[in-house]
């Protein structure tokens, strides 16, 4: 794996030398721009700020697009480009996909599966030949019992376009569809709806993102979806807010904690990432009754450090 990331960063001329250790998560990029990272900024006389700063803004962490960018190609080429500059590897995630969340906390997405293409498709261009990693539409293939059959099939279509389009318009990516976490959609189930939806076309699967779920149990679910894939995929862990593992709850619950650091091989996973942004809000639940899907809180933040 560390490898195969030189070989994709000496293809656009980044001169590393030798890439990092598996051990700490120097090869991934820090966005100087994330929800921590900008709180942290604003508000710098903070008592909390920080220790926000070091356990969470100055980590790397995955960039989320979806809807809320306004010119989809400049922004995702701006930050493939950014992480070029610092010698590192950027982490995006793809957040588009019509019915998103099924009209719940994170609902939205493309107003139709012909804007989907079209922003798929510039997403995927953006990258270009420059080394990334992406994970494809969290929850679109979990979430598929929430759709009639005839909009199943259609989600179905477009992931695979966007799978397609990321393998053709961005060749240096490694790219892994959405996989749902251990406690939702059975491995011989899931690994049929993940060829359904194109995973042909990708490096693997994503499993544990935006959920709690231990890294262990998580891992032993993507061993068991890749037995049953019939092919040769490798699959990633989001270890964002997996410290203490699940209480059962999804959305904002308590007593749950930071995960370990993000690094590059992590058998049987090919790497352990923050996909989900610690302190970013799951939805107007919780511990967090009133503050929006997406928006970063201290007091979440907080929580996810002492494990409180």
């Amino acid at each position: 794996m560390k490898r195969m990331i030189a070989t994709a960063l000496a293809a656009v001329g980044m001169a590393l030398g030798a890439v990092p250790a598996a051990a700490n998560a120097d090869a991934f990029y820090v966005d100087p721009t994330s929800n921590p990272a900008k709180w942290v900024e604003a508000n710098g006389g903070d008592p909390r700020a920080v220790q926000i700063k070091s356990a969470i803004a100055d980590k790397p962490m995955a960039k989320w697009f979806g809807n809320w960018n306004a010119d989809i190609r400049a922004d995702v080429s701006a930050y493939v480009r950014a992480a070029l500059a610092a010698k590192r590897l950027p982490v995006l995630v793809a957040y588009n996909i019509p019915g998103r969340d099924c009209g719940s906390h994170s609902g939205g997405g493309a107003g139709s599966p012909a804007a989907y293409r079209t922003w798929s498709s510039a997403f995927a261009s953006a990258i270009g030949t420059l080394p990334a990693v992406v994970v494809i539409e969290p929850d679109a293939v979990a979430q598929l019992d929430c759709l009639a059959d005839p909009q199943k099939q259609v989600r179905l279509d477009l992931l695979k376009h966007i799978a397609s389009e990321l393998k053709t318009k961005a060749p240096n990516a490694f790219t892994y569809l959405d996989g749902g976490n251990s406690s939702w959609i059975p491995a011989p189930e899931m690994a049929r709806r993940l060829i359904s939806a194109g995973i042909g076309d990708t490096r693997g699967f994503a499993v544990n993102v935006s959920n709690y779920r231990t890294t262990a149990e998580s891992a032993r679910y993507g061993g068991d979806v890749v037995a049953h894939l019939g092919q040769k995929k490798s699959f990633v862990i989001d270890v964002s807010r997996n410290g203490n593992g699940s209480n059962g709850q999804w959305c904002n619950p308590a007593g749950r904690k930071l995960g370990e650091a993000p690094r590059l091989g992590a058998a049987p996973a090919e790497m352990l990432l923050w996909v989900k942004v610690p302190g970013d809000s799951d939805g107007e639940c919780g511990i967090a009754p009133t503050t929006p899907a997406g928006r970063f809180t201290p007091e979440i933040a907080m929580r996810l450090i002492t494990g409180s």
